[in-house]
């Protein structure tokens, strides 16, 4: 389990319990860049839901933190009634003042690392179909719509699927040869 990976200035570590309110704030104002009027706000307390997800057993969250602030944040587990092998991605987000600027990559390739440790061959996830950005961006990183879940009228997501690449590939799905795997 990833419990700490530097990359540059970046950190990607597993988050603690403590974090779950500025994580809540970063996925709050990462989701609200993609609805017209903002995200809705509901009545779900997401500090205490990201502290939920954190604490699970038989879950991840990952946070990049780059100068001693949470820039991104990645939660995933394999869903109830799912094969084993096949891990969801249910959160991904980057702060918006830090898109473009490696995170989202960054954080994606330890989610990756740490599938591959787990022994996973398939990621899903679903993607609001106004978030145009993040899907070219998973669509960048290999992900491809979902065979087993082709989108209906009316619906608000886009269900994607990954192949974890085995160990000896690179973990944007791109086959590496033993003499490049180190670079």
């Amino acid at each position: 389990m990833i419990s700490e990976r530097v990359t540059g200035a970046l950190v990607i570590r597993t988050a603690v319990p403590v974090e779950a309110e500025t994580i809540a704030d970063l996925y709050f104002r990462a989701r609200s860049t993609y609805y017209p009027d903002g995200a809705p706000q509901g009545d779900l307390d997401w500090a205490e839901a990201w502290r939920g997800s954190i604490a699970r057993p038989d879950a991840h969250v990952l946070c990049a933190v780059a100068q001693g602030r949470i820039v991104g944040v990645a939660s995933f587990r394999t869903d109830d009634g799912r094969p084993a092998d096949t891990v969801r991605l249910f959160q991904f987000h980057v702060d918006p003042d830090r898109w473009r600027a490696g995170v989202g990559r960054t954080l994606h390739a330890a989610c990756v690392e740490e599938w591959q440790a787990d022994g996973k061959r398939t990621a899903t996830l679903d993607v609001h179909t106004d978030n145009l950005r993040a899907q070219a961006f998973y669509t960048r990183l290999g992900w491809i719509p979902d065979p087993e879940n082709p989108p209906e009228e009316g619906d608000h997501h886009l269900y994607l699927r990954y192949a974890v690449p085995g160990r000896s590939e690179g973990t944007d799905g791109a086959a590496r040869s033993a003499d490049t795997a180190g670079e």
